[in-house]
């Protein structure tokens, strides 16, 4: 019987999904708090994690990092309401398998589980490589100069930074570039930097030795040796702490790694990309991340478009995406209708590819007929908040202020006016919050 941990401060909400899973033969164990679920985490392992993001004293992310910290073998589904997708984009890039909307609807809860169960990692990737080469086949003029810059850089062994909003499909690029290169047949290592502690970052980059920290119990082998003659992508780069990032530094200037603990040096032949969905050369001024370790990877960048900025190829994704969702739920839906097109097509996608995917799985799953039809979306996606600011999609600045500006009072909301939570969740400070709040006339 495959185990599951709930984590919600809602109790009544956490007892029916209790009721409904165990009719479903899962064995469920439910926390209404992150200081529970992570004590309960130490005590037993789970198959799955399903997480509500907001919690009375933390967030999701608390207890999926807990869980990478320990090293568990297990999965996470976040649970959300709509306004909060950014941040449910950012708990997938922290290392959650996907997120679901509240109110939840069961079947399509059940059928994210057993996505999320049945995946093998092998299958995950190979899903992703997919639909990364059917990202870059887009026929729009941003996604063409992707595919040329990808093709003049593939051959060379020149560091890349990829930049892009979560969801555009920056792993799926890397693994284009490393596919079109000598190194194709050689490993590629994928990181999420987001995902790893400060504390242990070292140690899975560049391994350790026996002894050398409590709970090293044996030698390990870092993702860096593990992709020795081929490349490693470092997603979110970053998030990496200031001593691993000169660590990083000399791993480019000398090619040579030095495990936790160890007094000896291992020459590696690698190829790295780096990925953001910051802008780095904005963060080396800042004095955010080193500026002489920006210069060293800023051989050569791709900027990946977001699904807004490539509209006309919404219809071929549907297409796509619709393809996948009726055989993974053995569904016959035949097209989607006109005005669900252009519905999609008008929405802003703040989550890009992943979200876009994640609405046409909803819908097929929801849709009684051959045509989908526009009153399976969400209620939020027909008020068309961005309406106003799509009329100057032209002018990056006001995108830029208007996207700011939105997610600061989302998560005001969220935390109910805490400035020192609400800074924390945005990775700011709170005098940086304060500047933004007076300057954008938000109401607290």
């Amino acid at each position: 019987m495959q185990s599951i941990l709930i984590v919600d401060d809602d109790i009544t909400f956490l007892k029916i999904l209790e009721k409904f899973l165990t009719r479903k033969g899962f064995e469920i164990t439910c926390c209404s708090s992150v200081i529970e679920a992570i004590k309960t985490l130490t005590t037993k392992p789970f198959d799955l994690l399903l997480l509500d993001y907001k919690l009375n004293d933390g967030i999701g992310l608390d207890i999926i990092s807990k869980a990478n910290e320990l090293e568990l073998k297990t999965v996470s589904i976040i649970m959300t309401r709509f306004d909060d997708v950014k941040l449910a984009v950012k708990s997938i890039k922290k290392g959650a398998f996907d997120y679901i909307t509240k109110p939840i609807n069961h079947e399509e809860l059940l059928m994210m589980i057993d996505l999320a169960l049945s995946k093998d990692k092998a299958e995950i990737n190979h899903s992703k490589t997919i639909e990364g080469q059917e990202f870059l086949l887009g026929t729009s003029a941003p996604s063409k100069k992707v595919t040329e810059q990808i093709e003049l850089i593939a051959p060379t062994e020149l560091t890349v930074i990829i930049e892009g909003e979560s969801g555009t499909g920056k792993e799926h690029t890397a693994r284009k570039i490393h596919n079109l290169s000598q190194r194709k047949n050689q490993p590629f290592i994928a990181i999420d930097c987001g995902t790893l502690s400060k504390e242990l970052a070292g140690s899975e980059l560049f391994g350790h030795k026996k002894g050398s920290f409590t709970g090293a119990e044996s030698d390990k082998v870092g993702k860096f040796k593990t992709a020795d003659k081929g490349t490693i992508f470092l997603d979110e780069i970053g998030n990496l702490s200031y001593d691993v990032q000169v660590k990083l530094l000399r791993v480019i200037q000398e090619r040579c790694i030095q495990p936790v603990g160890s007094n000896e040096t291992i020459q590696i032949d690698v190829r790295i990309i780096v990925a953001t969905n910051e802008n780095l050369k904005e963060l080396s001024l800042e004095k955010k991340f080193r500026e002489d370790l920006y210069f060293r990877l800023d051989e050569f960048k791709i900027e990946l478009p977001a699904l807004r900025e490539r509209k006309d190829e919404i219809p071929l994704f549907i297409d796509y995406f619709l393809q996948q969702s009726n055989q993974r739920l053995g569904k016959a839906v035949a097209h989607f209708s006109e005005e669900l097109v252009s519905a999609l097509q008008n929405y802003y996608w703040p989550g890009n590819i992943r979200e876009l995917k994640n609405i046409i799985n909803r819908v097929v799953l929801l849709s009684k007929s051959k045509i989908a039809q526009i009153d399976v979306l969400p209620l939020e996606m027909l008020s068309n908040k961005d309406s106003d600011l799509e009329k100057n999609e032209t002018d990056l600045k006001l995108i830029q202020e208007h996207n700011e500006k939105a997610l600061i009072e989302r998560t005001l909301v969220q935390t109910k006016n805490n400035k020192s939570l609400t800074a924390n969740l945005l990775n700011i400070d709170r005098s940086t919050l304060y500047l933004k709040i007076k300057k954008y006339g938000i109401e607290t």
